[in-house]
């Protein structure tokens, strides 16, 4: 595993079934206190509606993963939007469905359609971008050889995390999985620069 698929853009869907409206909100996410977030807005934008129900899956790995069906029968709208996330293989991303009810039961298999089908018609508005998977590792070296560092850092296609640049430097960047090796031959070859494993 190398890359990801994930998105970076929001969008949002409409879905109607017997009269009950389905709204589907797409976010990308990178952690719990997001999806948080993104729901917190969710439900203060649709007040009256009758279920928010939502799933998410994070993590370059997609090992955090939650699926709710906010009063929904068991699995009925949680599971299929969920779903409809790891068909794309997609990670880091929230959908959050907003149901108002028309006055027509849907039963559940009707419900799983609906849920599914607002989640499919979201995602179809946005283009799935590819990540590299990048591991963390954290720079320290003296201002005199910046130039060098930010070579190496550009020619790998390393994305810079977070720096301070004093006299002295901090910098935490992301390699790409796919160059790690190469990438750190090249930096253990600058004269005068510390590299360490980032602990995340």
């Amino acid at each position: 595993m190398e890359v990801y698929f994930t998105i970076d853009k929001t969008a949002v869907a409409e879905f109607k079934d017997r009269g009950s409206k389905f709204l589907a909100y797409a976010f990308p996410v990178k952690s719990p206190e997001e999806v948080k977030e993104c729901l917190g807005e969710v439900k203060k934008e649709h007040p009256k509606a009758t279920h928010h129900c939502y799933a998410y899956r994070i993590g370059t790995a997609g090992l955090q993963f939650r699926a709710a069906d906010d009063g929904e029968p068991s699995g009925s709208a949680g599971k299929p939007i969920l779903g409809q996330i790891d068909s794309k293989q997609l990670t880091d991303v929230l959908i959050v469905v907003v149901r108002y009810f028309g006055g027509s039961l849907l039963g559940v298999p009707g419900l799983i359609n609906a849920y599914k089908m607002s989640a499919a018609m979201v995602l179809q508005l946005i283009p799935v971008i590819q990540k590299n998977i990048e591991a963390k590792y954290h720079l320290s070296f003296d201002y005199t050889i910046m130039n060098e560092v930010m070579m190496v850092v550009k020619q790998n296609n390393c994305t810079v995390i977070s720096q301070e640049l004093q006299l002295f430097c901090e910098m935490v960047i992301g390699v790409p999985k796919s160059g790690e090796e190469l990438c750190l031959l090249r930096l253990k070859d600058i004269y005068g620069l510390q590299v360490k494993v980032q602990k995340n």
